[in-house]
């Protein structure tokens, strides 16, 4: 859930949203998204974000290796607003986006700056203001397939702490962090409800650590 307000937060969300393709990256509601900010058109964003409302969307392309320079992007994004930047002595940034609500991209809108642009709709996504009444994350399935999954990247974790965590914010950090395929962390985003997400997630975990069949593995998702 987003720190903003229902109702307030909804009236305070731009309708003409800044957006930074990013294949592989995802930014949920309540979630912490760090960036490295370098390209000039990008910089000019956050520069224009940051004499704002701070605020920009996260969203990927649809093909992850394409070499246009405006790729088509999914229609589901996350916004998010920046709460802390620092800039460096040529001019880039470091950015940590706070995420606050998913949107539809109702079109891409012809603008004049260097970075795109398009017209949000986040009626949809309203639920992302209100605690989710999900019943509680199966962590005894999610624990033990989580060790292995780790141990496939030496990744040490104080287990103690992570018992600790509640389950929306477990689930949010997996889903950021963890290296799925860019289709797959849109699943993800799209995923309507933390339910939704958390088997989504224990499934791609699963199926990592699956033994691959001839020499292969598919992931891809049903």
């Amino acid at each position: 859930m987003s720190q903003l307000s229902d109702t307030a937060g909804v009236a305070d969300l731009p309708r003409a949203v800044a957006v930074f393709p990013l294949p592989g990256s995802l930014l949920l509601p309540g979630g912490n998204l760090p960036l490295h900010i370098f390209e000039p058109r990008y910089r000019d964003m956050i520069r224009d974000a940051l004499g704002a409302k701070r605020i920009i969307g996260m969203i990927q392309p649809q093909d992850p290796d394409s070499p246009s320079p405006r790729p088509p992007l999914y229609k589901v994004g996350c916004i998010g607003k920046i709460m802390a930047f620092r800039e460096t002595d040529d001019s880039r940034f470091y950015v940590t986006l706070n995420g606050i609500c998913r949107f539809n991209v109702v079109q891409e809108l012809d603008v004049t700056t260097l970075y795109r642009q398009v017209a949000a709709d986040y009626d949809p996504w309203l639920g992302d203001f209100r605690a989710d009444s999900t019943p509680p994350l199966d962590r005894a399935k999610l624990i033990p397939a989580l060790k292995a999954f780790l141990g496939h990247y030496d990744v040490k974790v104080n287990w103690d702490v992570v018992e600790q965590v509640p389950d929306d914010a477990l689930i949010r950090s997996l889903a950021m962090t963890c290296p799925f395929e860019a289709a797959e962390k849109q699943a993800i985003l799209e995923a309507r409800t933390l339910a939704e997400r958390s088997q989504l997630v224990l499934s791609l975990i699963e199926m990592a650590n699956a033994p691959t069949v001839g020499g292969g593995e598919d992931r891809t998702l049903q």
